[in-house]
């Protein structure tokens, strides 16, 4: 692999494929890592847990966390909130720090923690991803959380769309699979994952107002979004070469 190149994959045990000479980004646009990245860009600190168990675990440690998430599509006991983006921006108790668990999304960032660079992406920062991605690293992997065994339709095309960037800086997809998706989701209008399960879900379950949140905030952050142990943190692109250094 000389050539600046990149792959597409899916599902949480995905991320320890990719633990040596990838950056890896973790996607699960509906709903965790669109509630990871608003909450941080928000100021509020947020960690993750690849279980309830270990999320209790944080918790003990931690003053007054609020603990946010979903298993199987319902909030677990004891929690505070659902895996909501939409609640998590309204919310203005920021100096909580949060404790975010989901299904898939989060035991993917986990599994992702061994990699020698982590990050998580959503529409909100797709093309700050793409920025990043193309001038600081040469072998990319972008995985989808998946959902109930599929690569869910939301899934694709922001890793399509974080793919496009990446050919058009002369990256090379690593397989067919990577350079089928990106054509068939490259030119597709944010509106198209409302066809899919996960928007069908939030209907059914009256948590509309997630979709809505989500298809309404489209590259309206300029910053990426790093694994860094159980916690995201927000690094503008303006501060990560200096950071670095």
């Amino acid at each position: 692999m000389n050539k600046p190149s990149f792959v597409i994959d899916c599902f949480p045990e995905c991320g320890s494929k990719y633990k040596k000479g990838y950056a890896v980004v973790a996607i699960d646009v509906i709903r965790a890592t669109t509630t990871a990245i608003t909450a941080v860009a928000s100021g509020r600190k947020c960690f993750f847990a690849p279980s309830i168990e270990k999320a209790f675990s944080l918790a003990e440690r931690m003053g007054d966390p609020l603990l946010v998430g979903e298993l199987g599509g319902s909030m677990p006991y004891g929690f505070d909130l659902n895996n909501s983006p939409a609640e998590i921006a309204q919310r203005a108790d920021t100096a909580r720090p949060m404790i975010l668990l989901s299904t898939s999304g989060t035991q993917l960032i986990h599994n992702t923690q061994e990699c020698e660079v982590s990050y998580v992406a959503c529409f909100r920062n797709y093309q700050a991803m793409i920025t990043q991605l193309r001038e600081h690293h040469k072998h990319i992997a972008l995985l989808g959380a998946g959902t109930r065994g599929e690569f869910r339709e939301e899934d694709q095309m922001c890793c399509a769309w974080i793919g496009d960037g990446l050919m058009k800086a002369s990256f090379e997809p690593e397989n067919s699979r990577t350079f089928e998706i990106i054509n068939q989701w490259r030119n597709a209008p944010v509106e198209a994952c409302t066809q899919g399960r996960s928007a069908e879900y939030l209907r059914k379950s009256g948590q509309i107002r997630d979709l809505q949140f989500i298809i309404s905030h489209l590259n309206d952050l300029n910053s990426v979004f790093l694994v860094n142990n159980d916690e995201i943190i927000e690094i503008p692109l303006s501060r990560y070469d200096e950071i670095e250094s």
